[in-house]
């Protein structure tokens, strides 16, 4: 009988000795897991994949979010910017209006950080008929050569260029035009490198730089 008390107690200790070392573990666990965790929220860009065939994004109702995370405050301090993107997959998309809610594990973070939240929780979207065209290059002159000097004539290389995207935003383009070229002063024939622009259509223009070349004649005496 004594013998059995003994054993029942040795195993009763052994239970308190196990549920002893279980909550110390969790409890450690808890420890390492959270210490140094912190919570922010972020900016994050859209990052658009698998886009359908044929089809252009002519509209987005958004182009950030914001992002509720949570991880090591000495990683959370030095995330870059360029590292906050949550990528919005187009596979099922279709041509006309999409909604399409966030996932989660689509921002594209370190392991170790956890995203919370996304608000808004999703982006609205319209996709349209892919098209392009070839449009001429309108050079964009500002200011005048000097005293004694005009332009003869402006050459630019290539005159034309390609324009694509969205069959809504490319049909209302009708020509490209350079940046801003400032010619003040100017008193020989000269070459510039010129950007493009559309005017703040949302299309590609290929290639996206032109060379203008200015010819000056000068006034005679």
């Amino acid at each position: 009988m004594i013998q059995t008390k003994k054993i029942k107690q040795r195993a009763l200790e052994n239970i308190w000795l196990l549920i002893f070392a279980f909550l110390t573990s969790l409890t450690l666990w808890f420890f390492a897991t959270y210490k140094g965790q912190s919570e922010i929220i972020v900016e994050a860009s859209l990052e658009y994949k698998n886009l359908p065939r044929g089809l252009e994004i002519s509209r987005q109702n958004i182009k950030k979010v914001n992002l509720n995370i949570r991880g090591p405050e000495r990683l959370l301090k030095n995330l870059p910017p360029s590292e906050m993107r949550v990528i919005v997959d187009l596979t099922n998309a279709k041509q006309g209006e999409n909604t399409i809610y966030f996932e989660k594990e689509s921002a594209a973070l370190p392991k170790t950080i956890k995203v919370l939240r996304i608000d808004p929780a999703f982006v609205k979207i319209t996709l349209d008929e892919y098209i392009s065209r070839t449009l001429p290059v309108k050079v964009f002159l500002v200011g005048a050569p000097e005293k004694g000097y005009s332009i003869q004539s402006v050459k630019v290389v290539p005159s034309s260029v390609k324009v694509e995207g969205a069959k809504t935003e490319v049909s209302k383009v009708r020509l490209i035009k350079t940046e801003p070229l400032e010619i003040s002063g100017l008193d020989s024939d000269t070459t510039l490198n010129a950007r493009l622009t559309a005017n703040g259509r949302n299309v590609r223009i290929e290639p996206s730089e032109v060379n203008v070349t200015i010819i000056l004649s000068r006034a005679k005496k």
